[in-house]
């Protein structure tokens, strides 16, 4: 958990959460996917908005020594200006 995250989840504890159980703090049906995820190794990508800030969000299989070993989170803010191309 870097200290963006820890900020973001300081209501819920923030770096206290390390080392707790993912799955309690996810209400269904997100603890449903993620145990899913979780048990199969799977990626899981999409963008949400919440109070007002629209973001990213990219899940996705952790590999230690080659074994799976979890999953990491990425939340990227995505600025109302920001350009969009589309390419052929």
């Amino acid at each position: 958990m870097n200290a963006k995250a820890a900020s973001t989840f300081a209501s819920d504890g923030g770096v206290a959460l390390i080392g707790t159980d993912v799955l309690a703090c996810h209400p269904e049906p997100s603890r449903t996917k993620l145990m899913g995820m979780l048990e199969k190794g799977l990626s899981n990508k999409y963008t949400i908005e919440k109070n007002g800030v629209k973001k990213i969000i990219i899940q996705t299989p952790w590999y230690r020594e080659g074994v799976f070993a979890g999953l990491v989170e990425v939340s990227v803010e995505i600025p109302e200006e920001m350009p969009h191309f589309v390419r052929g």
